[in-house]
């Protein structure tokens, strides 16, 4: 199986470790990932704040650049559901018979990184090892766009030394939802103050989550209260064997 990294714009320019942690698990496991260097942004921005037909050389940029992989595997939930649901209705709108028929055949080749290894891969345990307390955020395009459901739980339950601790009211948003936060700075700081008073009454060491947008807007506001608790991509958690929780 040919298996192919897309990394996300957000990943590359802030948080790579998750990246090579995507790609030291797979390694781990017998496979081999490659990174096509012509990807770029998936144009999840345009499309959310209404820049619709600029996004569509992005869907076209993605097309081309992923055509030849069996699969395409994400640390991004979010950009996970960009591809496999608004590529589609972008590139009919917009697009021409090549790109949809290019769209169409690779965008169900794209999974976020927990839907690979529990549905393509068949695999819960991936040999990590990480000895400290953990709560679990499901981000609201894990939880709602892409309907992982148990997977990440089920990854997390399989890491050897972890205390994995539930989050009370796991399902409400943390308040980040992109631009909403910059545009609704009010009601998002308010979101986050009900998310971050959750994950401090579980006493955990690290949160964690399927994508790190959501992780930045979390452990900014942990950080400004200095709470202590830090923040790691389920992708970091999975590659560790040392137990650092840094």
């Amino acid at each position: 199986m040919r298996i192919a990294l897309f990394i996300t714009c957000f990943n590359d320019t802030m948080f790579p470790e998750t990246g090579k942690a995507v790609v030291t698990v797979l390694e781990r496991l017998g496979h081999t990932v490659e990174f096509p260097l012509a990807q770029t942004c998936c144009g999840q921005m345009h499309f959310n704040t209404g820049y619709r037909p600029e996004a569509l050389p992005l869907v076209r940029g993605f097309a081309e650049a992923f055509a030849d992989y069996d699969a395409i595997v994400t640390p991004s939930a979010s950009c996970a559901g960009m591809v496999r649901e608004n590529h589609p209705l972008l590139a009919q709108q917009y697009g021409d018979a090549e790109l949809r028929a290019a769209v169409a055949e690779g965008a169900p080749r794209v999974h976020e990184f927990t839907e690979l290894l529990v549905d393509v891969l068949g695999v819960t345990d991936v040999g990590a090892y990480f000895p400290h307390r953990v709560t679990y955020h499901p981000t609201c395009h894990s939880l709602r766009g892409l309907r992982l459901g148990d997977k990440p739980l089920a990854l997390l339950r399989a890491v050897r030394g972890i205390d994995l601790v539930e989050l009370p009211a796991a399902d409400s948003c943390c308040g980040f939802g992109g631009t909403f936060a910059l545009k609704n700075a009010e009601t998002s700081t308010a979101m986050l103050g009900d998310k971050m008073r959750n994950v401090v009454s579980t006493g955990a060491d690290v949160v964690c989550a399927a994508d790190n947008s959501c992780l930045m807007h979390i452990g900014g506001g942990l950080s400004r209260l200095r709470t202590g608790i830090g923040t790691l991509h389920l992708a970091e958690i999975l590659a560790s064997t040392q137990g650092d929780a840094r």
